[in-house]
């Protein structure tokens, strides 16, 4: 690799110090590296040149916002985790320099991770939008018991009484699906994944679903005939506000955002890195 972007969170590298590391270090090895803070805008200036990676400095935050951002680019990202806790940030920030000997050398292997595609369909109007993690739906006024009514390929599958509801991917099987109870699946593979947040039940758990699948989650009226507000949020960034009547129908997304992995270990073992021995 020869042309790189640099995307930081400015919060995590206030000084940028580490970006500056990392430029430093790129092009005394002959290779070519442009700092961006707005990916969209940077696309559009060097879009006459040959980007070979984004290279994300943050956390998952980070990541998903520059999925989400470049979803349309075709350009593989790896992340260098200067957060906490980083699923998709896979590179921490001690390991930096290994990790750019091998995307300078072209050894890693690039993962193309599925999306979902969330259409939000109301009386007047229709609304597009993606994740690269998950698109949740949630409260967003007072606490009170949400009622959902979900749809499978047309089909009525049952209704859900519970504080939201989670449609997750496996990249996002270890982000909120995780916290609510959910599955964790494999980062690599095809499905999809609902998950009720806090059901009012005793017996209600996920829901794992073919690839091909399409979940329409109707929102009805509420407890005692009440109007339901609520809002779907995707990936953490994007809100649409929801209502009685209203739905959002998800599938597969045609859309894929491509991850750059550079280590040999299995999912399992990293898995086991991030949360321990049950400790």
């Amino acid at each position: 690799m020869k042309m790189f972007y640099l995307i930081t969170n400015e919060v995590k590298d206030p000084q940028g110090g580490i970006t500056q590391k990392i430029v430093n270090y790129i092009e005394s090895h002959g290779a070519r590296a442009v700092c961006v803070k707005n990916e969209k805008q940077a696309l559009m200036h060097c879009s006459g040149q040959e980007i070979e990676c984004a290279l994300v400095l943050g956390g998952d935050g980070t990541m998903l916002r520059a999925a989400r951002n470049m979803m349309d680019s075709d350009i593989p990202l790896l992340g260098i985790n200067l957060g906490s806790m980083g699923y998709l940030a896979e590179v921490e920030s001690t390991h930096v320099e290994e990790a750019l000997v091998k995307l300078l050398k072209n050894d890693f292997i690039r993962e193309n991770r599925m999306m979902l595609s969330g259409r939000v369909e109301k009386q007047d109007s229709t609304e597009e939008d993606y994740a690269l993690n998950d698109i949740v739906i949630s409260r967003c006024s007072s606490l009170q018991i949400l009622t959902f009514h979900i749809y499978v390929n047309g089909q009525f599958l049952t209704a859900y009484c519970a504080d939201g509801m989670i449609v997750a991917t496996p990249t996002g099987s270890t982000a909120y699906n995780l916290s609510a109870g959910g599955p964790i699946v494999k980062p690599g593979a095809k499905m999809l994944l609902l998950t009720p947040v806090c059901p009012h039940t005793l017996n209600t758990r996920s829901i794992v679903f073919a690839p091909e699948d399409e979940i329409a989650i109707a929102i009805p009226q509420g407890k005692d005939g009440c109007r339901q507000v609520m809002e779907a949020n995707f990936d953490g960034s994007h809100k649409v506000t929801l209502q009685t009547g209203d739905r959002i129908v998800v599938r597969r997304a045609d859309k894929t955002t491509g991850i750059l992995k550079l280590n040999t270990e299995s999912f399992l073992s990293v898995l086991h890195k991030k949360i321990g021995e049950g400790r």
